[in-house]
């Protein structure tokens, strides 16, 4: 007599409602108010650039044109040099109790026009509008408050010492959080009583020029910041000015890598915020379902356009098989498109340029022999799109798990030890953050001990606060942002015995 033949159990079981669920558009209505062009803003007013050129903002999300942006040559630039330099004096000797003013009106201003930088922000970077309103408007006016705390107490930063500013600082910001990671790099700046001279990227310059509005309303001493706008030729004229006495920058490795060799031997203070390839580590005991909503988070968020993306997901053997069957169900519901749709989930790739790099990755993905999978979402005709992607059966020759891809592409690696874990982790240029899932708290401290990352998220991922510093180590730079310790790389310590 024979036993009745047991059907394997599923892995993940999945509620199926066909098309019941069907969601109706959602678009965000408010208006971006952005100007037809935009001169570069020096010494507090709107000035047309010496090189009587221009360049088009393309909108992601339809690649239609947003605004007419000035580009600023090298006289330009020493334009914007020079007015922070005749500003440094006053607002270095003004009291840290007035900048602060300063600080908390441009915080205020931020919040009271969230709506209208958050629609801009994403029509310019296509994020989804809700990742705008929700994430980048707050955190960004949350830096401004919590700097404008520390403005009247850098006394106290240093026992022993006192904080001094440098001077004028050269800044130079990225496409993949363009509002945020100006107020990253202005806060503390302003808070320790520099002046600056910032240059947003050239795919996403237009909330940066926007926040000029919002220094005119807040009064801010004219030439205390300076907005120049253009390409790498613009970039590199703001790092080498000779008045610079510290660069700021956040972007890609390669990119920080030149910046550093031109700067050596120069005098100038210098951090970098450069790429990663963070690896996101899930033990057998994780709270599974919490685990891969982290884990979703953690590469589709921004489109997986994030510095610390948790891109290289490392599982336990035991449980590789259901965390990856949870992943795949759980992608299905993502919802691909406008970025304007407060139901979007992923919205579009920021660049017809990086919309080709991610497809060029991909597809040595593929003929390396590691195994697709994207779920069938239909995206938009116009506009530059890419669906969510995971790959599975990822060994560490890979070049899916060697290069930081910025799109939404995930790869997963299995490992059977805590110390093939950090080995894993660890083999990597790269040392910005990771990830950490485990009931085990012992657990958690070994692991964010051994992880060469400058941040280690436990049971969370992409969580972030303006009191807590961020950087990494090797090639994901060095200097922190945030915190006391990110005033410290924007002042001088002078002893006060």
């Amino acid at each position: 007599m024979h036993s009745p033949k047991r059907t394997a159990r599923p892995v993940a079981r999945e509620l199926l409602f066909g098309n019941l669920w069907e969601y109706d558009a959602a678009p965000e209505s408010s208006p971006a108010f952005i100007d037809a062009s935009y001169g570069l803003f020096i010494g507090g007013k709107w000035v047309a650039p010496k090189t009587r050129k221009t360049f088009d903002s393309i909108s992601p999300r339809n690649e239609e044109k947003l605004s007419e942006i000035a580009l600023a040559g090298a006289a330009d630039v020493d334009a914007a040099y020079q007015a922070a330099a005749k500003a440094f004096p006053a607002w270095s000797k003004l009291p840290g109790s007035e900048r602060a003013k300063y600080l908390f009106r441009i915080a205020r201003l931020l919040q009271d026009r969230a709506r209208e930088f958050a629609v801009a922000e994403t029509l310019d970077g296509g994020k989804p509008i809700k990742e705008s309103r929700d994430f980048d408007l707050p955190m960004a006016a949350a830096h401004f408050f919590y700097h404008a705390g520390w403005a009247d107490k850098l006394n106290y930063v240093t026992p022993g010492r006192v904080l001094e500013p440098l001077g004028v600082v050269g800044q130079v910001i990225p496409w993949n959080f363009p509002l945020l990671m100006l107020a990253w790099k202005l806060a503390p700046a302003l808070a320790t009583g520099n002046t600056v001279v910032i240059k947003p990227a050239e795919t996403t310059s237009i909330t940066a020029l926007k926040f000029a509005s919002i220094l005119q309303d807040a009064g801010l001493p004219p030439g205390v910041i300076n907005i120049v706008t253009g390409a790498g030729d613009t970039g590199a004229a703001v790092v080498n000015h000779p008045l610079a006495a510290k660069i700021a920058f956040t972007g890609s490795t390669a990119v920080g890598k030149s910046i550093q060799r031109a700067l050596a031997g120069t005098g100038k203070r210098l951090t970098l915020e450069l790429g990663g390839k963070a690896a996101n580590i899930v033990f057998e005991d994780a709270p599974i379902d919490q685990a891969v909503e982290g884990i979703i988070n953690g590469i589709f968020f921004n489109q997986g356009h994030v510095c610390c993306a948790g891109s290289r997901l490392l599982v336990q053997e035991s449980i590789a098989n259901q965390v990856l069957s949870k992943l795949k169900i759980r992608m299905k519901s993502l919802r691909t498109g406008d970025p304007l749709d407060k139901n979007t989930d992923v919205g579009a790739i920021n660049s017809r340029a990086q919309l080709d790099r991610i497809h060029e990755l991909v597809a040595s993905g593929v003929a390396e022999g590691a195994e697709l999978y994207q779920p069938v979402c239909e995206l938009p005709h116009k506009g530059f799109y890419f669906p969510p992607t995971l790959f599975s059966k990822v060994s560490q020759s890979h070049r899916i798990a060697r290069d930081e891809i910025f799109g939404p592409v995930l790869s997963i690696l299995t490992f059977r030890t805590p110390e093939e874990a950090i080995e894993k982790a660890n083999n990597t240029h790269y040392g910005l953050s990771a990830g950490v899932w485990t009931d085990k708290g012992s657990l958690i401290l070994k692991m964010s001990n051994e992880l060469k990352a400058g941040v280690v998220w436990a049971n969370s991922y992409n969580k972030f606060d303006p009191s807590s510093p961020f950087g990494g180590y090797k090639e994901s730079g060095f200097g922190r942002e945030g915190g006391k310790q990110g005033l410290l790389d924007y002042a001088k310590l002078k002893a006060t015995f």
